[in-house]
């Protein structure tokens, strides 16, 4: 999360007069909470340059408009390896191409494959194994 984006953020507490927002992204949170005056007369005053901040250690940014979602083309049962006693066929962080076999739905006794559409890395699995899929349920997030 970069220093613009906290700004923004600021700014949507100040201008809808709210006290407190709290924003998840991945293993990234952010809490800003809005003080009232009689609060801040207690608190020292802290000055930190944006130089100081951006050489905190970051997480890689994630571009979600760029993550394309696999979802589940029947309703079916999710199974993340071809047996139970095999490797599933990806992890979180395994790279893919397309084409590549993510799961299989069986669905009616029919085992389906679900391929990569596009080449990229596997940012999240929605789904366990053995689950009940939905049509159009998001089953792999590929970067």
């Amino acid at each position: 999360m970069n220093m613009e984006h906290v700004k923004v953020l600021a700014e949507i507490v100040n201008i809808n007069g709210l006290t407190k927002l709290e924003i998840c992204e991945g293993d990234t949170k952010i809490s800003i909470e809005k003080m009232m005056q009689s609060e801040m007369a207690h608190i020292p005053k802290v000055t930190t340059s944006i130089e100081q901040l951006s050489s905190v250690d970051h997480h890689e940014v994630v571009d979600f408009n760029r993550i394309t979602e696999v979802k589940s083309p029947i309703v079916g049962v999710f199974y993340a390896a071809p047996s139970p006693d095999v490797e599933p066929f990806v992890t979180i962080g395994s790279k893919v191409k397309k084409g590549d076999v993510l799961c299989i739905v069986e669905a009616m006794k029919l085992m389906n494959e679900i391929t990569a559409e596009c080449d990229g890395e596997i940012v999240d699995i929605c789904v366990k194994n053995g689950e009940i899929t939905e049509f159009g349920q998001v089953l792999f997030k590929i970067f």
